[in-house]
Order: structure tokens, then C-alpha cells, then sequence
């Protein structure tokens, strides 16, 4: 069976158990704006932090191709999107804050965020400063994931300001979701506190874990940045590491293969009443389920979790096309990624629908 029969179906199957069905158009606006600890984190030092709105669009809209690669030659397959169309109506819709992977981008998760768009959400997604595959990579970027849920309130502020997209927004009905380093943004905008010196404390007493060595999009290990939060530039803002770095309004956070989790302190996942879905793959060596989202779910009060067997990390990125799996070193996991795409999006569509109410 195709992968169009299989998305018909599940919007049909979506529709009859009341769900929000995958329908119409979606729609893709671009706005820029600023967070003052991307100075710290951006290799350029600028403040800025850039955005991308998906969101139900009207009838006539004309989408576009979102894949990622060159002309003709695409790596990854993401999906299309109207660039500047009209909203659908005028109704007010509930949000979703999307926070992509470590050095990864929105689009590169758009698998995720279209279809929720389809279904009536309106997502916000970022590019966080420091830590994304569009500009240079820097330490502070990666080590300082604390400071990314700040780029998703930046990011809400915007969007509720912009007299184009902030009448369409119910800040009623927020949630959060990220895959990677983005579901442990999703964590800690739902209410989870950073803690370092545990992060730290688990790489020196495990350095082949996953989450401790040196990731694919760069070079360094855990505790190498980690030390560089020492620093006369970083320490002052690493100093705030274990603030309070939650979202306001956020009433339902999704986690896609959340880590590290090992940085985040367990009594406040205890004490977090937020409802958490967690889906995650039990072939990750890169987010080790027992050490990163089955540890989150064990001490969560109000969560679901979803393990997918055979599934690895990188199968949750877009779907490569052959060209991107004979160019790039993430697609190489052997598992089809549709299925498991597919599966996280229904998760995720149910979920949402529960806590934040049906668009």
C-alpha cells in the first residue's frame, strides 16, 4: 500500500473516533525576533533567533516543496507548504511550540509540524542560535540547552504580535513539542529544571553513553562543553542554568526521543503536573531510552509513553530519499522511517487533542 493510501486512512480512521482529521491546506510564514542569550550562543553573537509558522490555509492556496537537498535532487523528503497564504478562517486555534534536534533545523522536522498544521494547530518552530545545521555551531549553543525554551517564548511573543498571525492564536490552548535536544526543550518549557553538575557527574561515570560522547553534528563531548560553561564568558550566563525556564501557559508538552534527560533534575520532573507524551525508539544509542525517555517517564506523574522496537534515533529526522542515504551519515538507520513517522504523528494528533482540545 502507498504512502498516500496510508496518510488517506489514517485522516479517514482520525475523523471517525472524533479526532482532528489531516485536511487542507497549510500555510508557511517566516518572521525573525530576539532573545538576549543568543548573543551567547550565536557564533556571529547576534541576538536574533529566526521562526517559521505552519498553519491552516485557505482553499486556493498553492503549496510548494519543503525537501531538503539540492534542485532535482532532494535528500529528505519533508512535504509542501503555501509560502504567505491566508489563514483558513478566522477562528482562533490552539499552538503548538516545536523545538528541533541537536544542529537541526524546523524544516528538517516538518514531517512532524505539517500534519499537525493539517489538522487545525497553528506551530511555532524556531531555529535556536548556536545549534542548528543553517549557521556555525558553537559550544555555547550546544551546551546551553536551558536557554532554548527562551527562544520558543521569543518566538510566541512575535507571533502574538504580529497582527497577521496573533488573531488566529489561542494562548488558551499552548502546547510544546521537540524532538532530541527539542523534546528536553519540551520538558523544560513544561516546567522540568536544569541541572549540569548532574549531566556532568553521569558522562564522567559513563563516557560511551550516548548522550556523553561527541554527536554527529559536532565534533565535542559532553563534558568538554560542559566545561567550557566555566568560562568567563559562559559562566555567567551558566549561572542561570538552573532557573526557572518554563513556558507560561503551556498545558501539554510531546517529547520525540528526549535528551539528556540526565540533565535534568528529578524532583522536578516529579513535581511537574504537566500531561507529557514521550514516544521513542528502543534501537537509539544515541538517546538510550533507560538513561534519557524511559527515565523521564519513570518520574513524571501525567505521562504516555510509546516504545517503537527497532526504531533508532535518526529515523525520527525526515525521510531520506536514496540520494540523501547515500550522502548523508544519519540515513543510515535500516528501519523504514514512514512507519514510525506515522506513528508519532497519530500519537501526537490524539494527545493534543485530549489536553488541548480538538481545533
Amino acid at each position: 500500500m502507498g504512502g498516500r493510501a496510508l496518510f488517506l486512512i489514517a485522516a479517514l480512521v482520525a475523523a471517525q473516533l472524533g479526532g482532528p482529521a489531516i485536511a487542507g491546506q497549510v500555510g508557511e510564514r517566516h518572521l525573525t525576533t530576539m532573545n538576549p542569550t543568543a548573543v551567547s550562543r550565536d557564533a556571529e553573537h547576534r541576538d536574533t533567533v529566526r521562526v517559521t509558522i505552519w498553519y491552516p490555509a485557505s482553499p486556493d492556496a498553492k503549496e510548494v516543496s519543503l525537501d531538503i537537498g539540492p534542485p532535482g535532487k532532494a535528500l529528505f523528503k519533508v512535504g509542501s507548504a503555501a509560502p504567505g497564504a491566508g489563514f483558513a478562517d478566522n477562528r482562533r486555534r490552539p499552538v503548538i511550540l516545536f523545538s528541533h534536534g541537536f544542529g537541526g533545523t524546523a524544516r528538517m522536522m516538518a514531517w512532524f509540524t505539517l500534519p499537525l498544521a493539517r489538522a487545525g494547530y497553528v506551530v511555532i518552530a524556531v531555529e535556536h542560535p548556536g545549534n542548528n545545521a543553517t549557521d556555525k555551531m558553537t559550544v555555547s549553543g550546544a551546551a546551553m540547552l536551558w536557554d532554548r525554551p527562551g527562544d520558543l517564548a521569543a518566538a510566541l511573543g512575535a507571533s502574538r504580535a504580529d497582527p497577521t498571525i496573533g488573531p488566529h492564536l489561542d494562548l488558551g490552548r499552548l502546547g510544546v513539542a521537540g524532538f532530541s535536544a527539542g523534546g528536553f526543550t519540551s520538558l523544560v518549557a513544561s516546567g522540568a529544571r536544569v541541572d549540569v553538575a548532574r549531566l556532568q557527574a553521569f558522562c564522567n561515570a559513563n563516557p560511551t553513553d550516548g548522550v556523553c560522547r561527541p554527536q554527529k553534528e559536532f565534533p565535542l563531548s559532553t563534558p568538554r562543553m560542559l566545561a567550557a560553561l566555566t568560562s568567563p564568558e559562559l559562566a555567567p550566563e551558566a549561572a542561570h542554568s538552573g532557573d526557572d525556564h518554563s513556558v507560561h501557559g503551556v498545558r501539554a508538552a510531546f517529547a520525540i526521543a528526549p535528551a539528556p534527560v540526565q540533565m535534568l533534575d528529578p524532583a522536578s520532573l516529579k513535581a511537574d503536573e504537566t500531561p507529557v507524551a514521550i514516544i521513542l525508539g528502543d534501537a537509539d544509542p544515541v538517546a538510550a531510552p533507560d538513561t534519557n525517555g524511559r527515565l523521564a517517564a519513570r518520574d513524571l506523574p501525567h505521562v504516555e509513553l510509546e516504545v517503537l522496537p527497532g526504531v533508532g534515533h535518526y529515523d525520527f529526522l525526515a525521510t531520506c530519499t536514496p540520494a540523501g542515504v547515500a550522502a548523508v551519515p544519519a540515513c543510515a538507520d535500516k528501519v523504514a522511517q514512514d512507519p514510525t513517522h506515522q506513528a508519532a504523528i497519530d500519537m501526537a494528533l490524539a494527545f493534543f487533542a485530549r489536553t488541548l482540545g480538538v481545533p
